[in-house]
């Protein structure tokens, strides 16, 4: 058995992040505190972790099957962090089904950064603006759908409905406000070329609350479930389901600023350098190293701006949820 655990633990450990001042494993609680923005980047850093992609199906199930006997006390206390970092990039808290690929957050960013450099394309027509708003917005709908709270379930034809309309709220946003920047008479056109390039921000950030708010309406219709500190499930709140959303959204505003903001200003900058002037065709490589940077940056930075299992006080939600537990907070998933 101990052999096994070694081999499960070095198969995981290839793909996470390790530390030599991480904390002992805990069975149930995170590798770091989430009280603290500190403690939650810390936490996130090892979930977008793009290595937990390559993990095997085998390797998955020994890190489950280790886990599982932990719990049981069939193991000798020998687990890692690895394992908990394994199933929390790749398996969903609620449903504990693995996310496909391009939708967890580890994937966000490999399979996001070509679309943000389509949408920061310069000379955009209006075929070009609708085909990446449109592909931005599917991508971010599945992400929203794959990372929901899922502890309530969704009909297919709700996933649709969130789905048309998250998408035909950001198109028309995009293309509406490219419109307004093309009429604007009192740009020059090297200035209303700059208002472009900036016009993806603020249609994609709007949007974005659309996608959060359209794609998981469900959870404010039925409600989530909210846990005291032992686990136990206490009951579902509308009340925590609309915290859960806004504080998502809020992610989804903050997500897009150095994303599609820093890129045209340093590109603005770039593109005056006597190396890219006189290599053109280097302009969209170096575009796409800066657009992977500032994802980068700004992926672990939003996300963690709360915790995934968020807590609230009881006294906020609905009476018969105080009336059903002595716990003074209970916490909910958030999603992410």
């Amino acid at each position: 058995m101990a052999d096994t655990a070694t081999t499960a633990s070095a198969a995981a450990a290839s793909a996470a992040n390790t530390s030599t001042d991480a904390p002992p494993f805990q069975l149930g609680k995170p590798r770091f505190q989430q009280t603290s923005f500190y403690g939650r980047l810390r936490h996130f850093l090892d979930i977008i972790d793009p290595r937990t992609l390559f993990v095997t199906e085998r390797r998955l199930r020994e890190a489950v099957q280790l886990l599982e006997d932990y719990k049981h006390g069939t193991l000798h206390p020998g687990v890692t962090n690895e394992q908990v970092i394994l199933l929390e990039a790749i398996l969903h808290p609620d449903t504990n089904e693995k996310i496909f690929m391009p939708f967890r957050m580890s994937g966000y960013i490999p399979f996001g950064t070509p679309i943000v450099v389509g949408l920061l394309l310069p000379n955009q027509t209006l075929a070009s603006t609708v085909f990446w708003q449109w592909l931005n917005q599917s991508h971010n709908a599945c992400v929203n759908y794959a990372n929901r709270n899922a502890t309530k379930p969704s009909p297919a034809s709700k996933f649709i409905q969130g789905y048309l309309g998250a998408v035909i709220s950001a198109v028309s946003i995009a293309v509406g406000l490219n419109v307004l920047v093309q009429k604007a008479n009192k740009f020059t056109p090297a200035t209303r070329l700059l208002v472009q390039r900036f016009v993806p921000f603020p249609a994609v950030a709007s949007a974005n609350i659309c996608n959060v708010v359209l794609m998981r309406y469900g959870e404010l219709e039925e409600g989530i479930d909210v846990l005291d500190g032992d686990g136990n499930l206490v009951g579902s709140s509308k009340i925590a389901a609309r915290h859960a959303l806004l504080e998502t959204a809020l992610t989804r505003v903050v997500l897009p600023m150095p994303i599609l903001v820093l890129p045209p200003i340093v590109m603005s900058m770039l593109e005056k350098t006597a190396l890219l002037q006189a290599r053109p065709r280097l302009l969209l490589p170096v575009q796409s190293l800066v657009c992977l940077a500032a994802f980068g940056l700004a992926l672990p930075l939003a996300i963690s701006l709360f915790p995934q299992m968020s807590e609230i006080e009881t006294s906020q939600l609905e009476p018969e949820i105080a009336r059903a537990t002595s716990s003074r907070t209970v916490v909910y998933n958030k999603g992410l």
